[in-house]
């Protein structure tokens, strides 16, 4: 097991409700493929420098620790790439 960071800027074009389900459901895919949580922070709503393909302005952002295998990583990037209202993810070790 390896200590990561993942990042998740979601995508909820100024409807903020939605951000528990969202949340929710990374951390829900997380723990299927095997990772322990240790930490879930809501960043919270950032704009961006510059307006992105979908011409949005701002994102909000979730920060997750937690530790897994490396292979859950890809299986986790994979699933999460299918959800639309996840902008971007990235995931780093620490």
């Amino acid at each position: 097991m390896r200590k990561y960071e993942g990042i998740y800027v979601l995508n909820l074009q100024g409807n903020e409700e939605g951000v528990d389900e969202l949340v929710s459901a990374i951390t829900t895919e997380l723990e299927n493929e095997g990772a322990k949580l240790q930490q879930v922070d809501r960043i919270g709503r950032k704009e961006f420098a510059y307006m992105n393909h979908a011409k949005q302005k701002h994102g909000f952002y979730v920060q997750c620790q937690f530790e897994a295998e490396p292979d859950t990583i890809d299986k986790v990037r994979t699933k999460l790439a299918l959800k639309d209202d996840i902008q971007l993810q990235h995931y780093q070790q620490r």
